[in-house]
């Protein structure tokens, strides 16, 4: 008889059947993944491993309902549910953990990150959007615990704007009028940190159809939840955000992660309201088990006592699921045992079959090292020195690349006063395999593609006899309205960002006009404004996330850097998140508003374009530039620009700032200055009055930090002037050291220069509050007026003498 508990309708006893033991397979499937992989880890096949085993029953529930267009934010232990989705087979896990750089063996990010963190594919080869609606999504994960929360609230509000906005019902590539759940998953010790806190006061408020799944097995690493959670029960501390008749919330679930029929049902019941009624649901799954402790680094009856093991042992949820599979007469123990020994051995054989495609690519590159290398050491003078070398690369079984490169460039060390044809083979082979090898682990950084920012074409602004002088926010605003009208995928949030028209008025009037949906406020919450950002731009949306201040960026900063910096590295180019980052900074006055992050950012966001408009023309073309590519990047506008007067362009809507690329805009002969921002006027001011001492200096506009200057027009300059001064009001060592870094090492200044290339910085201390603060702290005109003036003074003292 079927177990009323469990939805069978429509199905015989025989189809009922099948599906309970191929969920049974498909999680010994797994725990053998799991087993076999913490010995592959162990005897030195992988770096490191960590592991779903415990937590296979609750993911088959959840794998039950998730549907073609839904999408996962999980985090590594989720390799069962990817498997019951037929998104992971036991081949590809273990390609995973050998760090496979093979896309097509290793899916989920070729190699470049740790097993057990999975994605699928979003994007076809050459970039362009799949029919996501058409198949089971799962974003890329991440090792940050809890990092994946914020990402959720994105992927789950897309679902509540598609359903909203009417004129994107035709967007089916990514929604059925935004019927899509996201589903979240988390351990239970990993919600004590900030980002899941937020993102579920975010959910609640938004009320947006995401399912946060907590495997709960009352550790987190050795840490039990006594020291990780008030009154150690996650669901019992949220109760205060559960729905009720008066308030919208969420519905909040509890469930035994051993208990089949009762998981089923839970499942079940938070798709349907998540699905249909756009109810955030938490499902808190307890009573999990860790069977092999947190992970490779370590054993968990460290910190487990016998009694602890014991009740994980008689708990463990497949053993529960087998015992209830015979109670309920589906099939004896006999067939279970049978299932469980194919499951073995097909495990088995996906490893060594991984393991072989994995190495059979490295051998044949091993080979043919080894070949060139004895033809070299049979040439030598120092064969002695070059034999053992030789030796130790061919007795490798099981090389790796790094053990090819160490023996033919430690070779072609002895070689270096020799020369036979030989040698010239061997150094050959060593440059084309490195350019051969080396994008295997660098690229995709940025969008390869036709649809790169890069390769946008400028388009400058025309003026004519009817362009007025306006407050430079009146450009934004219209910019920003002409963007709204012609991209429906368009839609802009944050603090302020919607009733009043942001903080300086650049939205002004454009939530009456298209609505609370796509012009909207946010809360207070940095972090997960990032993420609404993020989600949103990987369904297909075209968000623009508002941070109020630059500031107030580190608070997203751990986003920025993990998640968004690194999405379509991390997954080889096969998932993106066109996300643009709208903030305001320079020049700003006081400890907490000094708007001089861009040292920290431009190290720390490889990966996202780092935009520097000196004007809002600028910034508006960049907009308009970001819009007709598909890159992540962050606009920062000039927060003491937006009343300043600029001549409104006749083309607004067209205008293009290419990015990467420099605007020269003072010619000069003597010197160039580089600067970017608000600085540059003060820039601009000290060259207007170095003129009345015969110094005529070159003013470049850096535009973007990253990209900086590829066409090298900077190095043009200091060719003409032949010297150089970076101006900028970060830090010491912060953005003036990276231009200094890029203009010597990529553009190679120093073959022009006749004097010392100089920086002029901010103090190293943030700037005390008040003009007289930001004058002491930051470069004024008149530091820079000094600074120039000292440079020529030591190329002709006579003409230009000391000052003070």
């Amino acid at each position: 008889m079927q177990p009323e508990t469990l939805s069978t309708s429509n199905i015989s006893f025989e189809e009922y059947r099948n599906q309970i033991l191929n969920d049974y397979k498909t999680a010994l499937l797994s725990r053998e993944c799991s087993l076999l992989g913490r010995r592959e880890v162990l005897t030195g096949k992988s770096k490191f491993g960590i592991f779903g085993d415990g937590k296979e029953l609750p993911q088959l529930a959840m794998a039950k309902v998730f549907k073609n267009g839904d999408f996962r934010s999980g985090y590594y232990r989720d390799q069962t549910f990817m498997m019951a989705i037929d998104a992971l087979s036991p081949e590809q896990f273990f390609s995973g953990l050998y760090a496979h750089t093979d896309i097509k063996r290793e899916p989920f990010a070729a190699g470049r990150q740790m097993g057990g963190h999975f994605s699928t594919h979003s994007l076809n080869e050459d970039g362009s959007w799949k029919k996501l609606t058409a198949q089971k999504n799962s974003s890329s994960d991440i090792s940050p615990t809890a990092g994946q929360m914020p990402r959720l609230l994105g992927l789950a509000q897309a679902s509540k704007v598609y359903r909203t906005e009417q004129n994107l019902h035709d967007h089916t590539d990514f929604s059925i009028k935004g019927n899509e759940v996201a589903w979240g998953t988390i351990g239970n010790a990993s919600t004590s940190e900030g980002l899941f806190w937020e993102t579920i006061n975010a959910g609640g408020v938004l009320q947006v159809p995401m399912v946060i799944s907590v495997w709960d097995d009352e550790y987190g690493i050795s840490v039990h939840a006594k020291h990780q959670t008030t009154k150690e029960n996650i669901s019992l501390l949220l109760e205060g955000f559960k729905r009720d008749e008066k308030h919208d919330g969420y519905e909040i679930i509890k469930v035994k992660g051993w208990d089949y029929p009762s998981l089923i049902d839970a499942y079940e019941t938070a798709d349907r309201l998540a699905r249909e009624k756009h109810i955030p649901v938490l499902i808190h799954v307890k009573e999990l088990t860790q069977p092999q402790g947190h992970s490779t680094s370590g054993s968990h009856e460290r910190y487990k006592d016998e009694a602890r093991l014991e009740w994980e042992r008689e708990h463990d949820c497949l053993k529960k699921f087998k015992e209830w599979i015979i109670d309920h007469n589906i099939a004896t123990d006999e067939e279970l045992i049978a299932i469980d020994k194919d499951a073995k051995k097909q495990v088995r054989q996906s490893k060594t079959n991984a393991w072989k495609e994995y190495l059979a690519e490295i051998v044949n590159e091993q080979q043919e090292a080894i070949a060139l290398l004895r033809t070299v050491e049979a040439k030598s003078e120092n064969k002695n020195f070059i034999t053992p070398l030789v030796n130790k690369l061919a007795d490798k079984d099981e090389p790796i690349r790094k053990d090819i490169l160490e023996a033919t460039r430690k070779t072609l060390r002895y070689l270096t006063k020799e020369n036979f044809a030989e040698k010239a083979t061997l150094q050959q082979w060593v440059t084309n395999y490195i350019e051969k090898i080396q994008p295997k682990y660098s690229k995709h950084l940025y969008n390869e593609t036709e649809t790169g920012v890069t390769q946008i074409e400028e388009v400058a602004p025309i003026y004519d006899e009817n362009s007025k002088e306006v407050d430079a926010r009146v450009i934004l605003r219209d910019n920003f309205n002409n963007i709204f009208d012609t991209i429906p995928e368009a839609l802009i949030f944050g603090e302020d960002s919607g009733k009043i028209g942001d903080v300086n008025q650049g939205l002004e009037g454009l939530q009456d006009k298209f609505g609370e949906t796509r012009v909207s406020d946010a809360g207070i919450r940095e972090a997960t404004i990032l993420g609404q950002g993020i989600g949103m731009a990987m369904r297909g949306l075209r968000p623009i996330a508002e941070i109020q201040y630059l500031d107030y960026i580190l608070y997203c900063i751990q986003g920025l850097s993990d998640d968004l910096a690194t999405l379509r590295y991390r997954t080889f180019g096969t998932q993106k998140a066109p996300l643009i980052v709208r903030t305001r900074g320079h020049r700003l006055e006081g400890i907490w508003h000094s708007g001089s992050q861009m040292g920290g950012m431009i190290h720390l966001l490889r990966g996202i374009h780092l935009l520097v408009p000196r004007n809002m023309t600028k910034a508006a073309g960049f907009y308009n530039t970001l819009l007709a590519s598909d890159e992540p990047a962050i606009v920062v506008e000039c927060l003491n620009g937006y009343r300043l007067k600029e001549k409104m362009p006749a083309n607004l809507s067209d205008i293009r700032t290419p990015i990467g690329v420099v605007e020269t805009i003072k010619q000069g002969t003597d010197i160039t200055l580089v600067s970017y921002g608000s600085t540059l006027r003060l820039v601009e001011q000290a060259a207007k009055e170095l003129l009345s001492t015969g110094i005529n200096a070159e003013i470049i506009d850096v535009q973007s930090l990253l990209p900086f200057d590829l066409t090298h027009d900077i190095a043009k300059s200091v060719a003409k002037t032949n010297r150089l001064l970076i101006i900028d009001e970060d830090v010491p060592g912060g953005a003036s050291g990276y231009i200094l870094h890029k203009l010597i090492d990529d553009q190679n200044i120093y073959k022009n220069l006749d004097s010392k290339p100089q920086t002029l910085s901010a103090k190293p201390h943030r700037p005390a509050f008040g003009t007289d603060g930001d004058y002491f702290s930051k470069p004024s005109a008149e530091d820079i007026f000094e600074k120039v003036y000292d440079i020529m003074h030591e190329v002709n003292p006579s003409q230009y003498p000391q000052l003070r």
